[in-house]
């Protein structure tokens, strides 16, 4: 489980961004001013802060800069504006990215899991979908309760899919990702095989998949509405 704290005082924004973290085995955490994010932090156990530059009791650089004295945890900051000087004194001060608003939901999510993944490159091994847990480094598959048996051609086009949730990807795309250097004897045939198996061991009515969806003329995409 990861549990990343939100330090934003707008209450409205600091909802909407927990709403759109707090999924795939993500836990978010709200905190509106400074001291209740101290407070939070005091207790241990966060993996990454969405940080406000601007807050009602301080500033979000003097937070960092206190972080920075005793933790690693990656910052996020979310600036008011594209400002150079702010840019560079969050860096400076040890933030690992930062999202200027007005911002997409969707856009600060992939920025989050970006940097997750650089700080913990086994992480994208092990990713918790809904109902789904998934760890390819181990090859361990659960839906629910259940046990699940997956090729190694299955393994890769599920991670394919999810790491790339949301996106349409062609048929050539999967292929060339799926099957690498032997993509150029692979009939097209096996790509729709191998998405069938999947959707039968994965979904509760293949014919009718909320996970794997088929995007027509197109190829496939990994759906966040499943999520």
């Amino acid at each position: 489980m990861t549990n990343i704290l939100i330090v934003e005082d707008d209450m409205s924004l600091n909802k909407g961004i927990a709403l759109t973290l707090a999924r795939d085995g993500v836990v978010a955490e709200q905190a509106y001013t400074l001291a209740q994010a101290k407070e939070r932090l005091a207790r241990g156990g966060i993996d990454l802060i969405v940080l406000d530059v601007r807050l009602p009791d301080g500033s979000g650089f003097d937070f960092c800069a206190e972080v920075r004295a005793s933790s690693q945890v990656p910052i996020i900051f979310l600036t008011a504006g594209d400002l150079e000087p702010d840019i560079v004194t969050g860096f400076e001060l040890g933030g690992d990215d930062y999202v200027t608003k007005p911002f997409s939901l969707m856009v600060l999510r992939s920025r989050v899991m970006a940097v997750l993944r650089r700080c913990d490159p086994g992480r994208e091994d092990k990713l918790l979908v809904g109902e789904l847990s998934l760890d390819f480094g181990r090859m361990e598959f659960r839906k629910g309760g259940t046990s699940l048996s997956l090729s190694v051609t299955e393994q890769k086009l599920l991670k394919t899919l999810i790491l790339h949730r949301g996106q349409i990807l062609t048929r050539e795309q999967l292929i060339d990702t799926v099957w690498g250097q032997d993509s150029a004897y692979v009939d097209e045939n096996a790509l729709t095989v191998t998405v069938k198996r999947l959707r039968a061991k994965l979904e509760e009515e293949p014919a009718a998949p909320k996970w794997i969806k088929t995007v027509y003329g197109l190829g496939y995409m990994w759906s966040e509405e499943g999520a």
